[in-house]
């Protein structure tokens, strides 16, 4: 299984003039915990994610302000790094250059990146330009869909049935898509991530029941929790 198969298309992005209140407004009406920031090719030039807006927040013994998000919109405090602090852009405070990987990245070698840097996700990329994101959650779910000790290819097929899911949901049902994760292994189907409503989950199951090439479907989605991120 490859990033392809369980990265979380449409990505919600800002741009390098960004401003930091409005990131942190974003994170804070989509849920997630990072943002990519890409330039006007979709280059990724950067991520800022909560803990870049929390070392934001630092004050001078290093102490985190209390409501981090919300307290971005009345100030920010002193911090050892003096742009870190004091940025008020995304090109400012962002972690620049991030770790990018391709489509076709297998999942074993994607969980050892992000363990060997420390990082919580990954861009993917096609040409240059970004076309998805990995998260623990989503290597998690792809582990997940195939036991040990077998070796259950993704087919071409297989990918034709998730992005057709994927466009039916996003053209026809009103559910955000950056919010599910479709894993489809010969064709059966497993469902992850966080919608609003019964109806909002019923709906992206229909829109699988629907698509051609599905023998079974595992329905795992859940609804937003108040203060739970995506990726």
């Amino acid at each position: 299984m490859l990033a392809v198969d369980v990265m979380t298309p449409n990505v919600i992005t800002v741009g390098p003039e960004a401003d930091v209140r409005e990131i942190a407004r974003l994170l804070l009406d989509n849920r997630i915990s990072a943002v990519p920031v890409v330039d006007d090719d979709d280059k990724v030039l950067g991520i800022v994610s909560e803990g870049d807006l929390m070392r934001h927040l630092e004050n001078g013994n290093g102490n985190r302000k209390s409501w981090w998000l919300r307290s971005i919109f009345v100030g920010a405090g002193d911090a050892a790094d003096y742009v870190k602090s004091h940025g008020r852009l995304a090109r400012e405070i962002m972690t620049r250059d991030p770790i990018t990987i391709a489509e076709d990245e297998p999942l074993n070698r994607i969980a050892r990146l992000l363990e060997k840097h420390h990082i919580k996700r990954v861009p993917v990329v096609r040409d240059g330009r970004l076309v998805g994101i990995v998260s623990r959650a989503n290597l998690l779910r792809g582990f997940s869909a195939t036991a040990p000790d077998a070796e259950t290819p993704v087919t071409a097929d297989d990918r034709e049935i998730r992005d057709a899911i994927l466009k039916e949901v996003d053209d026809n049902t009103g559910v955000w898509v950056d919010r599910l994760n479709v894993i489809v292994t010969d064709g059966v189907v497993q469902l992850w991530g966080l919608v609003e409503s019964q109806e909002e989950r019923m709906a992206v199951q229909v829109a699988a029941e629907n698509t051609p090439g599905v023998k079974k479907i595992e329905n795992n989605l859940g609804l937003v929790p108040k203060g739970v991120g995506g990726y």
